[in-house]
């Protein structure tokens, strides 16, 4: 069995339907939104309503660590809107989830990402699509366990949960053979981005888990541009699946 695995889609609607191509089964570790492209400036919900330029002003702040002028600016532009924020930006990412989950294939296995909304999933999944967080499902004869959404950063995306309640979802996936997660284990070389020159955050749990329960894969994406791509720890080979906004392709995994 062949199973084709993504994360990190970010509004690849276009490369998302082809991502089963030669696949028995899709596995989607989330962050399928796309809220603003530090790429292409012109591209996500930030620049749809409020343009490129400002979007390019916001990228910076944020990537310089000024966090609180990011959000004073965002506020601000927010205001001028009208209504309720949360309405505008609820619309657009409505928009965004008709298309992505119309392209994604079936049968597919998904968990969640630290920008997605998981309460809007539900309108949207089609037959064929199975939504696990913090549980097992058999493929291929396999036990894959999912652990989906972010831990809490000064980034304030929106799915993120405290380390208690992550690690909770640990332990109930418990000893499976796969083990799907958004977030890397917390190995430095893979929490470590290249291009954005920072550390991001990784779970001790899941490390743990890995350390005590041995799974063949543990599978992963979240770090864009990883100074480690994959390492091992014991027996268990640990791969983040790439970036799939930046390159549509999905990782192989022949099972």
């Amino acid at each position: 069995m062949r199973v084709h695995v993504v994360s990190d889609v970010h509004g690849r609607a276009d490369a998302l339907a082809r991502a089963g191509e030669g696949a028995d089964v899709l596995v989607c570790l989330g962050d399928l939104l796309l809220f603003v492209d530090y790429d292409d400036h012109s591209q996500g919900i930030f620049a749809e309503l409020f343009g490129a330029e400002r979007a390019s002003r916001f990228i910076g702040l944020r990537t310089a660590g000024r966090l609180d002028e990011a959000r004073e600016m965002s506020a601000a532009l927010w205001a001028t809107l009208g209504g309720e924020p949360r309405q505008h930006i609820e619309d657009r990412v409505r928009e965004q989830y008709e298309q992505l989950f119309a392209a994604m294939p079936t049968p597919a296995y998904l968990t969640y990402g630290n920008v997605d909304l998981p309460a809007l999933w539900g309108d949207y999944v089609r037959e064929g699509h199975h939504v696990l967080d913090g549980q097992t499902a058999e493929i291929g004869g396999l036990t894959f366990g999912f652990v989906g959404g972010g831990l809490r950063t000064r980034y304030r995306t929106p799915n993120e949960v405290d380390d208690e309640e992550f690690a909770r979802k640990v332990e109930a996936v418990g000893a499976v053979d796969v083990l799907c997660c958004h977030i890397p284990p917390a190995v430095p070389g893979l929490l470590y981005d290249v291009v954005a020159r920072r550390f991001e955050r990784g779970s001790e749990a899941t490390l743990a888990a890995i350390r005590e329960t041995q799974p063949r894969y543990a599978l992963f994406g979240h770090v864009h541009q990883p100074l480690a791509a994959r390492t091992r720890i014991g027996r268990t080979e640990c791969v983040n699946v790439g970036h799939f906004r930046g390159r549509g392709v999905p990782f192989a995994l022949d099972l």
